[in-house]
């Protein structure tokens, strides 16, 4: 695919999210939202009520009576850092576990849009998309775990967290990039090309993407938003 600046745009590509949030409740795409929502719900309850659990049950173990005060400390730090581990980890494995239903949304999308219910997807093998899949899992994991450790070394953790955001935001783009072209038969490789190709509209869309997802409750909602705008954005880019 061949990129303008138009596409490259920054504002343009935020723009595109928030048109995948005014779509969410086109009646036409509800049937394929069901599924995500629940996904998504489901693995972030159940990650709260887990990490609440187990946070509890090591301060009253480690922490003394007289410490208690540590408290107003921890409990904001717990909820911290389950939000930023939830953009990769809780991120990931709901859109691995909701990728059929999210490649259903992003041709229901395409359809929508361009007036046509005939719309092509791409039926590539099973092998080739899992594996492609691990790429992207493998690519995101082998990056951010040496971003996690400059967290721990003095002098590197000033700017960890602005090269946490930027890993993020890219990271986020692969992700919700991948459905609708994956719809269009690329795969991991030339996704991330095109992503490069784009690298200012990708981290800015990435950028809302990964905020929206730091957003209790509404996180949710989030996901199936961002896989809308995608694909209406990957759709602009495919027509310059």
């Amino acid at each position: 695919m061949r990129v303008s600046k138009q596409t490259n745009n920054p504002l343009a590509a935020t723009r595109y999210f928030f048109q995948g949030v005014g779509l969410l409740m086109r009646p036409e795409l509800r049937p394929f939202l069901l599924m995500p929502l629940l996904i998504n719900f489901l693995i972030y309850a159940v990650a709260l009520v887990l990490g609440y659990h187990y946070m509890d049950e090591l301060i009253r173990h480690f922490i003394p009576a007289w410490l208690n005060w540590l408290n107003w400390v921890l409990w904001p730090l717990f909820f911290i850092c389950f939000f930023i581990a939830g953009f990769f980890t809780f991120t990931v494995v709901a859109n691995i576990l909701a990728a059929p239903f999210y490649g259903k949304l992003a041709a229901k999308t395409l359809a929508l849009v361009s007036g046509n219910n005939a719309v092509t997807v791409a039926e590539l093998p099973v092998a080739k998309v899992m594996a492609a899949e691990l790429k992207r899992v493998l690519y995101l994991a082998t990056r951010a775990l040496p971003l996690l450790v400059l967290f721990l070394i003095p002098g590197l953790n000033v700017i960890a967290p602005f090269l946490w955001a930027l890993f993020g935001a890219w990271g986020m783009a692969l992700e919700y990039m991948a459905f609708p072209l994956e719809n269009a038969g690329f795969l991991f490789p030339e996704q991330k090309q095109l992503a490069k190709d784009m690298r200012l509209g990708s981290l800015s869309f990435g950028g809302i993407t990964m905020m929206g997802l730091t957003l209790p409750v509404v996180n949710v909602l989030v996901a199936p938003a961002a896989v809308i705008g995608a694909t209406l954005y990957i759709k602009a880019v495919q027509e310059q």
